[in-house]
């Protein structure tokens, strides 16, 4: 892998113009991801199903639930990576049959190519995504409090430099010093945690904090049996080292940083950030919880702690993205909404809820990156429109959009009347919000019925009432932004005449390149990259009923294997 690295970046710097080293890099990493990818899944026949492989001295611990994992990152950094590695449109010249409209047509992939958009003119971008992608790699597979702290503190760094990468942008920069400030914060707690596990149990391994966890059972059967040591410990260092990491995936109560750094930033960082560092924390913490269940005192766990930021977590994103009009915050406060579910099926720890937790992940994360890229594709086919005048004279300040160019579809009152100018891409969100809402038969609603179902089997009838009745009650913003797309006017109209709007709500860049063309004699078509990608996830979330078997089969064996 190394060696393939460092040829593929070395023929990148020879064969590509500066201005176009990004992208290549971008491609670079790509194909460093997918032979990865090859990798870490023969990397199963190497494992011992039920045990695992321990590397370095039992710094880090390799099961088959870790390998899929890790598997299921990539694949996901792959997609996430086509955003920043491709050109997002085609331009297709209506006349195709003659000379000049062939040269038309290579004129106008040149000029309307957006080569000069930010994202693909930052080099650093793919190098610190592959630290990310390391870092929690290397979560997921940690088994010592050192090796904990180093691999989150990988993950995290990379992500604060990502937030404020587009040099540009005055709120990009911002929000990445706020991520960064909260997330150092967060990062104080994982660490006093693990300074207290050491110093109250002379060891930094998690295997022997397990261990103790099962003597404490027998401590209170056989007197003195371990009268040198008290589960107390343990059990409050990691209610300590559980705040940490609930900072870091901004579940309720610690969830107030999400919402203004995922609006702020880029929306193909946004992309990103939402998605690679919930996965790896959340699996993470799946094995301790799974490890750690028996450790009670005077019925209290530190499970109980994930329970209530479960209950917190559904309530808040539920009532709190009520009144959002900016779509990159109702998807954070979504997000909150749907930790809930995942926290509730972590803290049950059956093998149901284990099988109901890893597939809900993996579903949610695949629509949430779609919903993102959706999202991103709304504003590359609204290149050649432009408001309506009437639109134009109402609501300016609404209009004015910080930071347009990087995220140009910000408010959902901008998707008005979408699906009567691109109807292929308005499915494709629709279906990804309705599986967001759990409308069968989509497969939202398979996750969240396993979810329910296992913590109804477990007797939390109480939190599982609470699950319902959020669930149903998030349905009004996310219907709301269906009814928007499909049902009301919309408030754009074609700029044939290629004149430069003056008006100081419009953005003019778009347009002064369009002036270069003159008259409209072409069709704008998403790339075939990010075309492929949406319709490939829209019919797994729409199809996954016909064919359920090979997901749900391979969540069953890796809780089994787990919980065994």
């Amino acid at each position: 892998m190394l060696t393939l690295s460092i040829i593929l970046v070395l023929a990148s710097n020879a064969i590509t113009n500066r201005r176009d080293l990004s992208i290549s890099f971008n491609r670079v990493l790509i194909g460093i991801f997918t032979v990865a990818l090859i990798i870490s899944l023969r990397s199963n026949n190497f494992v011992v199903l039920d045990k695992g492989v321990s590397l370095l001295g039992g710094l880090f611990h390799n099961t088959s639930l870790c390998i899929n994992f890790h598997s299921f990152i990539l694949f996901v950094s792959i997609i996430i990576l086509q955003l920043t590695a491709f050109f997002p449109r085609n331009y297709v010249t209506n006349d195709i049959n003659s000379n000049k409209g062939l040269i038309k047509n290579i004129v106008n992939t040149l000029l309307l190519s957006n080569k000069t958009k930010e994202q693909y003119a930052i080099i650093e971008y793919p190098l610190i995504t592959l630290f990310i992608i390391v870092g929690a790699m290397f979560l997921i597979s940690s088994s010592d409090v050192i090796s904990i702290f180093l691999s989150i503190e990988l993950q995290s760094y990379g992500l604060y430099l990502l937030c404020a990468l587009y040099r540009n942008s005055e709120s990009s920069t911002g929000a990445g010093l706020t991520y960064f400030l909260l997330g150092g914060l967060s990062s104080c707690f994982i660490l006093l945690a693990s300074g207290l596990l050491y110093s109250n149990s002379g060891t930094s391994n998690l295997d022997t904090y397990y261990v103790l966890t099962n003597l404490s059972d027998v401590k209170y059967t056989i007197n003195n049996f371990v009268y040198w040591y008290n589960n107390d410990y343990v059990n409050y260092s990691l209610v300590v080292l559980s705040v940490g990491f609930l900072f870091k995936i901004s579940a309720a109560p610690f969830h107030f940083w999400s919402p203004d750094v995922y609006d702020a930033i880029p929306t193909i960082v946004t992309t990103f950030v939402a998605n690679i560092a919930k996965i790896s924390i959340l699996v993470f913490m799946l094995e301790i919880v799974h490890y750690t269940t028996s450790l009670t005192i005077s019925n209290f766990n530190w499970t109980n702690c994930l329970l209530l930021s479960s209950l917190l977590s559904l309530i808040i994103g539920t009532v709190l993205g009520l009144n959002q009009s900016r779509i990159k915050r109702l998807l954070a406060y979504s997000t909150i909404s749907h930790l809930g579910f995942m926290l509730l099926a972590i803290s049950v720890n059956s093998i149901e809820s284990l099988q109901a937790f890893i597939f809900y992940l993996m579903q949610y994360s695949i629509s949430n990156i779609t919903g993102f890229i959706l999202i991103i594709s709304i504003g590359y086919t609204l290149y050649m429109y432009r408001l309506s005048k009437q639109e134009e004279k109402q609501g300016e300040e609404e209009k004015i959009l910080i930071d347009q160019d990087n995220s140009p579809i910000q408010y959902t009152s901008q998707l008005k009347g979408y699906y009567f100018i691109n109807p292929n891409i308005a499915i494709s969100l629709a279906v990804i919000i309705y599986s967001f809402v759990g409308i069968p038969p989509l497969v939202g609603f398979f996750g969240k019925q396993m979810v329910l179902s296992s913590a109804l089997d477990k007797g939390y009838v109480f939190i599982s009432l609470v699950a319902i009745l959020t669930s149903v009650i998030s349905a009004v913003y996310y219907l709301n932004i269906v009814k928007e797309i499909f049902f009301e006017k919309s408030d754009y109209m074609l700029n044939n005449s290629g004149e430069e709007n003056k008006d100081n709500n419009e953005s003019s860049n778009n347009v002064k390149q369009i002036n270069i063309i003159g008259n409209y004699d072409y069709s704008s078509v998403l790339s075939t990259n990010l075309a492929a990608t949406i319709a490939m996830f829209t019919l797994v979330i729409t199809l996954f009923m016909l064919n359920p078997q090979q997901w749900l089969s391979m969540s069953n064996i890796l809780a089994i294997t787990t919980y065994n």
